[in-house]
């Protein structure tokens, strides 16, 4: 009796096989795994900034009796954190101004920058606050300023005073420019009392910037 041999197995057309693609959204977000199935075969590995994107950027808020939508307070937090990060990093540039000026005019500048460190630490807490009060959460640890700042990187090799004014002339006058499109951006969305805050720190910052840069108009 002859015995018929066992095909052998077309490895070509197991290779044309469709991927089979992993639903990583089956996973809680609360405790992503540390691979992911891509195919049939080895897990993957994979680093978990590379996730869903829209799972990494996926923000909490909290229930409040505040009578805004949902969607309005969403989109007013999200101003409110960009100013934040702005504000946390042009008080740190104000104190590395404050620590390092030299010059003619150091006790007068050395005061003054420090009171704009200070102005500005008010404002920060003022931001920060009005986010919590509408149920988000205030990122203002140095790491998530630095991150997300849109401010210039103050130069650290610098030590004239009327560099330092300059400098910092343009970062108050860059944050205000900001702060000013906020407004209407705040009441566009619908929160008249974000727009309020942003008014108010619109015009501190505009007179915090006229201080600083009194020192560097005069002609020597």
């Amino acid at each position: 009796m002859t015995r018929r041999r066992k095909p052998e197995a077309d490895i070509s057309k197991a290779e044309d096989d469709p991927v089979i693609e992993a639903d990583i959204e089956s996973f809680p977000a609360s405790d992503p795994p540390a691979w992911i199935p891509a195919r049939i075969g080895p897990a993957v590995p994979i680093r978990p900034e590379e996730l869903s994107s829209a799972r990494n950027e996926e923000k909490t808020m909290h229930d409040t009796r505040i009578d805004l939508p949902s969607n309005v307070r969403g989109t007013v937090i999200g101003l409110l954190q960009a100013r934040l990060a702005d504000a946390a990093d042009l008080a740190s540039q104000a104190k590395q101004a404050h620590w390092n000026v030299k010059g003619p005019s150091f006790i007068a500048l050395h005061e003054l920058f420090d009171q704009v460190a200070t102005t500005v630490r008010e404002h920060t807490d003022m931001i920060a606050e009005r986010i919590t009060t509408l149920g988000g959460t205030a990122e203002g640890t140095v790491r998530a300023a630095a991150k997300q700042s849109t401010l210039k990187e103050y130069p650290i090799d610098i030590i004239e005073g009327r560099a330092h004014v300059a400098t910092l002339a343009d970062a108050l006058a860059s944050f205000g420019a900001k702060v000013r499109s906020n407004i209407e951006e705040a009441a566009e969305a619908g929160d008249q009392g974000t727009a309020d805050l942003f008014t108010e720190i619109s015009r501190s910052i505009d007179k915090t910037l006229w201080f600083v840069e009194a020192h560097g108009q005069a002609k020597s």
